[in-house]
């Protein structure tokens, strides 16, 4: 079983290795294709580095809808190859590179016509589920089915009865997006990448017109390193303009952001068995499940104010509000909201003015000798997009280089994943821990489950849940720092668990015990533990005020007032 560990000592040991050796590539922007790319020229035999400004998807790749589809919508578009790649790389992860991590999902499309609109939005579906089968990766998910209005509000009680005629109902997956990144990332370490987060990329090596590697700037331990590559890919999403402004050159492209937001609420709150996706006036929404939730979104409005920080505001959550509650029988209000969270699409511009039309599909380019650019796509395509972009790099190394193999490569976690899940009652015996943490643990991790127990073995009181959010073991806060790269109590409580989006206190309550738990791994004193409570704290308060103003403008100024926190 293939594993890696991404803690201190290895960020370290990864930053000197960088800046003593000349790499093959070095990919800049920690996000799902920028870890992507790392594993995919690891695994062809490149010497590889990946360096990440804050932490491992702190940008778009933990901020999404957390679905794998391959885009219902494109179809209607008759954007054909974009939705057959998309479904190709769903069936692959569900099916091969991460069945620990992607798991089916089902969604109601509530019908409001007689007639036409089965016939038409059923024909979609059918061409959906059969691109699917056509390129023999259809096998994981039910087909899709039709239903009566009889039937459709027993699998959905939630609906209002006057808000359908009839349902159609098919599948898509869905997987916790910070999550995969990180094990993206364990992947590539694990075939030899060298990877370091809070490590900034300040500026690119020159030799005449030829990019020669980057100035890297250690946001955790101080100092700068010189890190030399015979490739670097920006892979930086959103930042993508600003990163190319280094090298004083703009692109053949630009990359506009367009801002959408999520709400969570309480599983209780909306009776169903099954996800919703609602046409809206501009695009769709979705309602789903999420464990003990709901995720409701989302919006699609342009933003040029902070990326990294993008807030919702108000009028984003009222939307939201709105556009659910007019299918709802019993309303959704501000008071069962339980989170709210805003992530920025990057989005090749100059298809459109409307961010919602704006290009979903992927572009490579090679700007300057020595440097690859490559931006736009869909989380679900991110293995594409990463092949494509190594794939251009190799041409600029001018030798030959092993083709992909990442479409055979599964993540670390999934190999042995579904013998260990048919034995989760045994595991639960032999632990203690009841079945359905066990549950919990391998959906989570995979195999590398395994290590999380051996934390417990050797401290029982890690296998208490936490005191405020008890769906979480006070086990997986310490592993999020010794083997996950968690850097300060926001990773942990952002993104290597969901913590501030699922409960009602955003994590606040939470604070002090992670940040005790975090503190023997990282080397924390008191002192630290307080900045780092105090600073999450700012966090949520300043993301609370920024949802109580009713624009973009005055959200961003709102955020803005919990600045990042750094490390004495």
């Amino acid at each position: 079983m293939r594993t890696a560990t991404l803690g201190p000592a290895q960020r370290a040991g990864s930053l000197a290795s960088m800046a003593e050796h000349e790499l093959d590539v070095l990919v800049v922007g920690g996000g799902v294709v920028g870890a992507g790319t790392a594993l995919d020229a690891a695994t062809r035999g490149l010497s590889t580095g990946l360096v990440e400004a804050r932490d491992w998807a702190s940008g778009t790749s933990s901020r999404s809808s957390k679905l794998i589809h391959g885009g219902l919508r494109y179809l209607e578009m008759l954007d054909f190859v974009l939705v057959r790649e998309a479904l190709k790389e769903r069936g692959l992860l569900l099916e091969r590179i991460a069945p620990h991590l992607v798991r089916p999902v089902p969604f109601l499309y509530p019908l409001q016509h007689k007639g036409w609109e089965r016939l038409y939005a059923g024909a979609g579906v059918a061409l959906y589920d059969t691109m699917a089968m056509a390129r023999g990766h259809g096998r994981g998910l039910p087909v899709h089915r039709h239903l009566t209005r009889r039937h459709a509000l027993r699998v959905a009680p939630c609906l209002r009865k006057d808000a359908l005629v009839g349902a159609l109902q098919y599948y898509d997956a869905q997987m916790d997006d910070a999550r995969f990144v990180v094990n993206l990332v364990r992947t590539a370490a694990a075939y030899g990448a060298k990877t370091a987060n809070g490590a900034r990329v300040t500026g690119f090596l020159r030799e005449g017109e030829r990019v020669v590697g980057a100035r890297v700037q250690d946001v955790e331990g101080g100092g700068e390193y010189e890190i030399r590559a015979r490739q670097v890919v920006n892979a930086t999403g959103v930042w993508t303009d600003d990163t190319q402004a280094m090298v004083g050159e703009r692109g053949q492209f630009h990359v506009r952001a367009s801002k959408g937001i999520h709400l969570v609420v309480p599983k209780d709150r909306i009776h169903s068995t099954t996800g919703l996706i609602l046409r809206t006036e501009k695009s769709v929404l979705f309602v789903i499940p999420w464990g003990r939730h709901w995720i409701v979104g989302t919006t699609d409005t342009d933003w040029d104010l902070d990326k990294a920080h993008p807030a919702a505001s108000s009028a984003d959550i009222d939307y939201l509000l709105e556009h659910v509650n007019s299918v709802l029988a019993v309303p959704l209000t501000r008071d069962d909201v339980e989170g709210v969270y805003a992530g920025l699409r990057p989005l090749l511009a100059g298809e459109s003015d409307a961010t919602s039309k704006l290009s979903r599909e992927h572009t490579v380019a090679h700007p300057v000798p020595g440097l690859v650019v490559v931006a736009g796509g869909k989380y679900t395509t991110y293995r594409v997009m990463a092949k494509d972009a190594v794939d251009a790099a190799v041409h600029g190394l001018d030798v030959r280089v092993a083709d992909c193999v990442t479409e055979d490569t599964p993540l670390v976690g999934a190999e042995g994943y579904h013998a260990l899940w048919n034995a989760r009652a045994r595991t639960a015996a032999r632990t203690g821990l009841h079945t359905v943490r066990v549950e919990h643990l391998l959906q989570r991790y995979g195999a590398m489950a395994e290590e999380v127990l051996d934390l417990i073995a050797s401290d029982p009181a890690l296998g208490e849940p936490l005191g405020a959010a008890d769906d979480y073991l006070r086990a997986e806060i310490a592993y999020a720092a010794s083997h996950e790269g968690a850097r300060h109590l926001d990773d942990v409580l952002t993104r290597r668990t969901r913590i501030s989006i699922e409960t009602f206190d955003r994590g606040a309550r939470s604070a002090r015990e992670a940040a005790e738990l975090m503190a023997p791994v990282l080397g924390w004193d008191k002192d630290q533990i307080e900045r780092e409570v105090r600073h999450y704290e700012k966090r949520v308060e300043a993301e609370r005020e920024s949802q109580r103003q009713p624009d973009d403008l005055t959200a961003d100024a709102a955020r803005l007032g919990a600045p990042d926190i750094v490390p004495l």
